[in-house]
């Protein structure tokens, strides 16, 4: 049963490696960099500051100038600023007025070179197109859906940006039923001209709060930054699945120990395994996020 299982698992690894191949070769290449991805955080107005002192805090960086505007094709109004950080860039929203659907529920803003060119690439991929291109304060966006239910908002600026490079690129933390996750990373690769650089089968459970069990975990690396999935079966003790990034520092119990003097609240206290150190935090305003140290 045991080489039975590992010989399904080879097959699918090789056809998705296989439809990435012939994909990728005529997909158009859209990303600019890791440092023009933002995590998208949303809290109410009053926990605003609270959360940019917490974070800046935290990891360091700067914020830009905090503005109000409509940044949805509908009626709306939030404070908007940019928060960045030598490990991860953060778009902050405020909303002043209600949410319209479905912003909220992504998680990541990717900057493109061109956004038509990029949501037809996302379209022959299999993603879906979940607000068509509309004009922001600053460029132009779009929200897609990769299969498997995960929503990025994807982003074309009138002025092209100049941000430094990242000390260390954040993870991108998405979660993804074993029915979906071939599709899933189908569609992300060719879009993405990424590549797998670990699949694990037998992660252990402590990296999603299931002590004794093993889960499936797969590392991806891409223009865009870092990516992983964690293929579960949604049996997911809280706060696992509501955390959005996670962070990468040079000394764990350092940031944490800066963190907690902010607010910061620790939610699962750090722990070893898959090469880092990890404890998972919330910032003023609920933000969810993990924080690790690779292994030395």
């Amino acid at each position: 049963m045991q080489m039975q299982s590992a010989f399904r698992l080879s097959a699918i690894g090789f056809l998705i490696v296989s439809v990435y191949i012939c994909s990728a070769q005529t997909a158009p290449t859209v990303a600019v960099g890791p440092q023009y991805d933002t995590t998208h955080v949303y809290v109410a107005p009053e926990s605003v500051d609270a959360f940019v002192k917490a974070f800046l805090g935290t990891f360091g960086g700067a914020s830009t100038k905090q503005v109000v505007a409509t940044v949805t094709p509908t009626p709306s109004s939030t404070t908007s600023q940019l928060l960045q950080t030598p490990v991860g860039t953060v778009s902050l929203f405020g909303f002043k007025t209600p949410i319209p659907y479905p912003f909220g529920a992504e998680r990541t803003g990717y900057l493109v070179t061109d956004l038509d060119t990029a949501i037809s690439a996302a379209k022959s991929t299999g993603a879906d197109v979940l607000v068509e291109p509309f004009r922001d304060p600053i460029g132009r966006d779009a929200v897609i859906q990769w299969p498997g239910g995960i929503n990025t908002q994807l982003y074309w600026h009138f002025k092209t940006p100049s941000n430094t490079p990242f000390q260390t690129i954040p993870e991108n933390r998405v979660y993804v039923s074993p029915v979906r996750v071939a599709e899933f990373l189908r569609s992300f690769l060719a879009f993405s001209h990424g590549k797998i650089v670990s699949d694990d089968p037998n992660a252990r459970g402590v990296e999603i709060g299931r002590l004794g069990d093993t889960y499936r975990r797969i590392r991806v690396e891409s223009l865009f930054g870092k990516l992983t999935v964690f293929v579960t079966d949604g049996h997911l003790p809280y706060p696992y699945g509501r955390e959005l990034t996670g962070y990468e520092v040079s000394s764990l119990t350092d940031t944490l120990a800066k963190a907690k003097l902010l607010g910061v609240t620790m939610l699962v206290q750090p722990y070893s395994s898959g090469g880092r150190t990890a404890a998972v935090v919330e910032f003023p305003g609920g933000y969810i996020a993990e924080i690790h140290e690779i292994s030395k």
